[in-house]
């Protein structure tokens, strides 16, 4: 049995750790590897007046996350496979937006735009993941893996290192 990286470094577990990258013995999930540098970086800079215009936030909040909700979905229910540059790519596309809504929330922390976006979004993941589990449990016993990762729950997950090799 393979030892877990502790919850506050990737909230993946084994047989999902193809979504990780490694840092020394540890796994790092991608996507929040990629997520919170970049969106702390917009927040800060856009709390510091470095921005883009305040016009565009109602149309770039709402949609610079399609793109991560509708993967994300999509992969909740089974309906495709995770890779790894897609998920990159994405969630570069919705750090932004993210990070602008968030320095919207510590300016107003009753910000109706920004937590309208939330509301929604985060009820559109709860859904796929409510469907996707059902989806899962209907699924015959072979399919029971989740959908979602390469890697079967016996074998050791190929991630990439700090050199970018993989193990």
């Amino acid at each position: 049995m393979q030892r877990r990286t502790p919850l506050w470094l990737s909230h993946h577990f084994p047989h999902e750790y193809d979504r990780c990258i490694r840092v020394g013995d540890r796994h790092l999930c991608r996507r929040c590897a990629v997520f919170y540098p970049v969106t702390f970086a917009v927040m800060f800079a856009t709390l510091a007046g470095m921005r883009w215009p305040t016009a565009a936030d109602p149309w770039l909040l709402w949609l610079l996350p399609v793109p991560v909700v509708t993967e994300w979905a999509l992969e909740q229910l089974g309906l495709i496979g995770y890779s790894a540059r897609r998920n990159t790519t994405l969630t570069l596309l919705c750090a932004p937006a993210v990070g602008v809504g968030l320095a919207r929330y510590m300016t107003s922390s009753g910000d109706t735009l920004f937590w309208s976006v939330v509301a929604c979004y985060a009820a559109i993941c709860i859904i796929a993941v409510m469907l996707g589990w059902r989806v899962r449990r209907r699924s015959p016993p072979s399919a029971t893996a989740p959908p979602t990762s390469t890697v079967a729950r016996n074998q050791t997950p190929r991630c990439r290192t700090e050199a970018g090799s993989t193990r």
